[in-house]
């Protein structure tokens, strides 16, 4: 598309057998029609025997019927889908099915004209991720060096002269106490909790 701005690309959703039949299933097989399904089958249950759920079926027998239950539904109300079949999962069939999926991707985007591999929302992601983690290492220096302080999400928001970040330095103390690496003491509300280093 040369430089233009292009609205495109898949919603990709995992799922694993029998689980999501009460949600996704339903969603795919009665929702919009705006979506293809791959059944990635895999043949051999594990190296020891099934387990026997019932007489001579086993649980893997169960997510076969499972699988291709759906595919059979899905198909009966028009809803496109592939399976992909592996004999066993090991890390040969694993790479390979990943290096699949990345060459796909690849494909669909030279179709399409884009690169698959400008990507300015993961990097926007990784950028905030990384303030983020740089928000914790300034809050857990506050703490340290002010040991018998102790400190709300809201006053430790004022010292960094950023209140648009009281939630994300809540979030973070809340972390850091769950993980012993701070102290919690709560008040009435869980937002007015102070929070000060480890002795």
């Amino acid at each position: 598309m040369a430089g233009k701005t292009v609205h495109q690309g898949l919603s990709v959703y995992g799922n694993k057998g029998s689980t999501d039949q009460h949600a996704f299933v339903q969603q795919l097989r009665e929702g919009p029609a705006d979506f293809f399904v791959t059944f990635i089958e895999v043949l051999k249950e594990r190296k020891k025997a099934g387990i026997e759920v019932e007489p001579g079926i086993t649980s893997g027998d169960f997510l076969q019927g499972f699988m291709l239950g759906t595919s059979a539904a899905l198909f009966q109300n028009g809803r496109p889908s592939l399976t992909i079949t592996l004999e066993e999962i090991n890390p040969q069939s694993l790479g390979a099915l990943i290096a699949l999926f990345e060459r796909a991707v690849g494909l669909y985007a030279s179709l399409i004209g884009i690169n698959a591999y400008h990507q300015p929302g993961v990097e926007a992601g990784k950028r905030a991720a990384g303030d983020v983690i740089e928000l914790s290492l300034k809050i857990q220096f506050q703490l340290k060096s002010h040991p018998e302080q102790q400190f709300s999400a809201a006053s430790l928001a004022d010292i960094f002269a950023d209140t648009s970040q009281t939630v994300t330095i809540f979030k973070l103390l809340e972390h850091l106490a769950a993980n012993g690496r701070v102290q919690k003491f709560s008040s009435d509300t869980p937002f007015s909790a102070e929070f000060k280093a480890n002795p």
